[in-house]
């Protein structure tokens, strides 16, 4: 058996670049496909588009959930296409799973906003937010696989780690697509800082994904099948029914129940509190300006993805367990301060502001095709370090004089040049920690299920771990910060939501310390 796996090795390892250029290029663009949404729903403005305007924390929650909706159907993804790639191979399975992503995507794009279409809308965008849940399913455990099936033992890890940067580069890509939009449609600064982008600009990024999707298709047609799956497949040794060998085998349950609470749930949490919560909670808790606070990300992102390689290969040399161990026990200690310090560098009470500089304008109209007056006050403010905030006062005043007029506050914190710095600081840190428990994770996986069941048994842990715990991050975060908030205490308590990434990450501590093997079967031709 291990001269045989060696023979497969030598000739696939010759490819293996190959292999990893089309495997990655394909998963980039299903996770840019699946970010952008989540992006545009951390700035806000999913919730404008698809949501009633009248209540913007119940949008904005609302945008959450549908995003988070995405996330719970991944399990199912992967139970369905996992089963298929295990029936009749690795590269047409995650060829259909990138078509039904992009296609959900492109319509996503097209559809009017709750204004136009009312509550057919929402529930449009649900459904095609599911789809790409179905299809993020069956495609990450798919190219994870399919590289950890070229690559030799000795380097799976740090191979298998290019397929753990592309969920981040998705992000990155999704945020520089809206940053370069934004670029180009800001306009009537004086009202809405967002101009035309927020009115249609959005749709851009979900567009464009169509034109990504069919570069990707043409570049994995060109695939061929795993070698391992092809010599499983040859010698009539595939499964006949892979979720019942994967799930009623009493061995390989445990190993994926193992692998759920002992290493990708907490995974899941630390991904996406680093990532898409810190966006948020720039945007919504600090009220840092949407482009600066995409940007401060990027910036993050570029510095810090090298170290999913890093850890990748570190991993094959000492291990996979103790390095993910290590990325958890640092996130759940390091959350707390680090957060605090975001708000009190963006935290306008804390600066001096230059009252000279302070300028006032208000604008009235009628609102557009109706009688009710809108009036705005637009409150420029400048401080001693640098930073500067734009308040806005929107109060509606309808036509109908019981109706009680409508107000709308918002903020937009450009923060000082070292305050940016310090902030992209504490996003780095925050990555980095991703980096330790997601850089090795895959190799991990791959390399404790067998080949013929494979897909379907290591896709399941990875999607409940990573799309439900994890992807729910956000939106129970905020419902956690919405709880504590009294007349009293109108903001909160703005760090109470992070004891759920924590207790995740501990309790995932906890049992992959205890129970998880330090050393995995690193000959997976099995």
């Amino acid at each position: 058996m291990a001269s045989s796996s060696q023979t497969v090795h030598t000739k696939t390892d010759k490819n293996i670049w190959g292999v990893i250029t089309a495997s990655s290029v394909g998963t980039l663009i299903e996770w840019y496909d699946f970010y952008i949404f989540g992006s545009l729903a951390a700035m806000g403005i999913i919730g404008k588009q698809f949501f009633p305007g009248d209540n913007p924390t119940a949008a904005f929650l609302s945008s959450l959930a549908t995003f988070a909706a995405g996330f719970i159907v991944r399990p199912f993804g992967a139970l369905f296409f996992g089963r298929l790639g295990d029936l009749i191979g690795r590269k047409y399975t995650f060829l259909v799973t990138l078509l039904l992503m992009g296609g959900s995507t492109f319509f996503i794009g097209l559809i009017p906003s709750y204004a136009s279409w009312g509550a057919a809308a929402p529930a449009l965008v649900l459904l095609l937010r599911l789809l790409q849940g179905l299809a993020l399913g069956g495609e990450y455990g798919g190219a994870a696989t399919y590289v950890a099936e070229h690559a030799g033992s000795n380097k799976r890890g740090y191979f298998t780690a290019y397929i753990q940067t592309t969920a981040t580069l998705g992000l990155l890509m999704s945020i520089g697509v809206i940053i370069l939009t934004q670029m180009f449609l800001r306009d009537d600064k004086a009202v809405n800082p967002n101009g035309a982008f927020e009115e249609w600009g959005w749709r851009i990024p979900f567009l464009v994904s169509i034109f990504l999707i069919v570069v990707s298709v043409i570049i994995r047609m060109k695939m061929h099948e795993s070698p391992m799956f092809k010599k499983v497949k040859d010698e009539g040794k595939t499964s006949k029914n892979p979720l019942k060998e994967s799930f009623a085998n009493k061995a390989n349950l445990k190993m994926v129940l193992l692998s759920l609470f002992g290493a990708t749930a907490g995974q899941g949490v630390v991904w996406y509190t680093g990532q898409y919560y810190a966006l948020s909670f720039m945007n919504k808790t600090c009220g840092i300006d949407s482009a600066q606070a995409n940007e401060i990300i990027m910036i993050a992102i570029i510095f810090v993805t090298p170290f999913f390689l890093v850890f990748g290969a570190l991993s094959d040399r000492i291990g996979r367990k103790f390095i993910m161990m290590a990325g958890l026990l640092a996130a759940m200690l390091a959350y707390r301060p680090i957060y605090q310090t975001m708000f009190d560098i963006s935290d306008l009470k804390q600066k001096k502001e230059i009252i000279a500089e302070t300028k006032v304008t208000t604008q009235g109209e009628l609102v557009k095709g109706k009688k009710d007056s809108l009036v705005t006050t637009k409150t420029t403010k400048v401080f001693e370090d640098g930073t500067k905030a734009t308040l806005i006062a929107k109060v509606t005043k309808f036509e109908d004089t019981n109706k009680k007029p409508k107000e709308e506050k918002s903020k937009a914190v450009r923060l000082s040049s070292s305050d940016k710095t310090m902030m992209i600081f504490l996003i780095f840190i925050q990555i980095f920690f991703v980096t330790m428990v997601y850089g090795p994770i895959a190799a991990f996986l791959v390399e404790i299920f067998p080949t013929k069941i494979r897909y379907t048994s290591m896709s399941l842990p990875y999607h409940i771990g990573n799309g439900i715990f994890g992807g729910l991050t956000p939106y129970i975060v905020t419902r956690v910060i919405e709880a504590t908030k009294t007349t009293e205490n109108p903001s909160g308590d703005i760090l109470a939501g992070l004891w759920y990434p924590i207790g995740i990450a501990a309790l995932t501590f906890i049992i992959g310390m205890i129970y998880l093997p330090s050393r995995t079967d690193k000959e997976v031709m099995d």
